[in-house]
């Protein structure tokens, strides 16, 4: 499916002072939305989106990785064709980065998973829907077509086999597994922050509710008065536990013993474009490769899993160099900026994606929120474009780059060189 165009770009918005209307309008960057959210959502909604595990040392990391990197402009280049686009899996999207998939967005904004979906794809760009959702696959589905599908495994043969024919059903082309959570991650931060699955009534979540009206009326109260208690919706062919159940837990454990067999399994049934997310090692994308896989998300799951885990940025290169041309290599884990994105693509991803930023912008001001925060990072990209001396993202490359440690620009090494990043 053919995506929209994007919408012009002002590369002189930012410097002339031109603002938009309404509640995104003091908002001008990704990063300005988190401050924002967190005056909107109660404190164990918002622990949930910003947390990660034990003491945040991937989530920092992932920055980290971006920071050591500086970039190396080229000038007089006759930047005046501007492309941003990108093709994936046969379809042309608007911009090189699309929205992660993210569990429960339908507590932080109303209808949250259909709110990033028709977002994204207003916008060309796609977007991934979580297994961990709350909202029925299908309604996504059928407002926002083209949107990815994000499946946690179900741990019986049989499951898997049910929940795919279920999803392709759905009209999903292409279907993201996510295979770095075979037990849960230790996300201390989330219980000190007051959020806990399954979610429990407490007077702490009761009294940021009621000093939150705005969240109150607008997302919890609106939820259940017109759809009733959620419920997980996508984590098996039939319906899931509500999320104040004990049975949450069950459904989300059992995975421990998943292993390539399964992916050989789901590529002999799935026809459609299969993209395997939680890869770090060069040796695990080897693997995908083998099986057949169509693409691969570079991640670390935003540092909500193994505390102390590789920045995806880190290992980018090599696991690039194993890909080749037979798999689509996208990363995600620390975007925040469009030089984060130019830097991921020089590297050799394809696409990036980013989670908390738009779910944040979802919080403050549900699709337009999403809508605005596209809008902004699409800016930042096509500026940064510019000034880097090149029309299109695929004449960006390792030339561009510095690691800020040494002085030699990435493909300017010195022979003999095996400086990491």
């Amino acid at each position: 499916m053919p995506s929209p165009s994007a919408p012009a770009i002002s590369p002189w918005q930012a410097f002339d002072g031109t603002r938009r209307s309404g509640r995104t309008r003091d908002l001008l960057s990704l990063g300005d939305f988190e401050a924002a959210a967190r005056r909107v959502l109660p404190r164990p909604i918002f622990g949930y989106i910003a947390g990660a595990a034990e003491d945040n040392r991937a989530l920092a990391g992932n920055r980290q990785a971006f920071d050591e990197l500086a970039l190396v402009p080229r000038v007089l280049r006759n930047v005046a064709q501007r492309d941003q686009g990108v093709t994936l899996f046969g379809t042309r999207y608007a911009s090189p980065f699309g929205i992660a998939p993210m569990g429960i967005t339908a507590l932080s904004a109303y209808r949250g998973d259909v709110v990033l979906a028709r977002a994204a794809a207003a916008a060309g760009i796609p977007a991934v829907q979580s297994g961990s959702s709350l909202i029925r696959l299908e309604e996504v589905m059928a407002a926002a077509p083209g949107t990815w599908f994000q499946a946690y495994l179900p741990g019986a043969p049989e499951r898997i086999e049910a929940l795919l024919q279920r999803v392709a059903a759905a009209g999903v082309q292409t279907l993201v597994v996510t295979v770095d959570i075979p037990v849960a991650g230790n996300r201390e931060n989330n219980l000190r922050a007051g959020f806990s699955t399954p979610l429990r009534p407490s007077l702490r979540l009761a009294w940021d509710g009621l000093v939150r009206p705005r969240w109150l009326a607008g997302t919890l109260l609106r939820t259940l008065v017109r759809h009733g208690m959620p419920h997980f919706e996508n984590s098996f062919a039939e319906r899931g536990a509500p999320i104040l159940s004990s049975r949450v837990q069950r459904d989300f454990s059992g995975r421990d013993h998943l292993d390539w067999g399964h992916i050989a399994q789901i590529r002999r049934q799935w026809r459609g474009a299969l993209v395997v997310k939680g890869i770090l090692s060069p040796h695990d994308a080897a693997l995908a490769r083998q099986h057949g896989v169509d693409g691969i998300v570079v991640s670390n799951h935003g540092g909500r899993q193994l505390d102390g885990a590789v920045a995806p940025l880190r290992v980018l290169p090599a696991i690039a160099e194993q890909a080749g041309s037979a798999m689509v290599v996208m990363l995600d884990g620390g975007i925040s900026r469009g030089t984060d994105v130019a830097k991921a693509l020089a590297l050799g991803a394809q696409a990036v994606f980013a989670g908390r930023p738009f779910n944040y912008a979802a919080a403050v001001d549900g699709e337009a929120g999403v809508a605005a925060a596209i809008g902004l990072l699409r800016a930042e990209v096509d500026r940064n474009l510019a000034l880097l001396g090149v029309c299109s993202c695929a004449e960006l490359g390792p030339q561009h780059l510095v690691d800020r440690r040494t002085p030699w620009p990435l493909a300017l090494q010195p022979a003999g060189s095996n400086h990491p990043l």
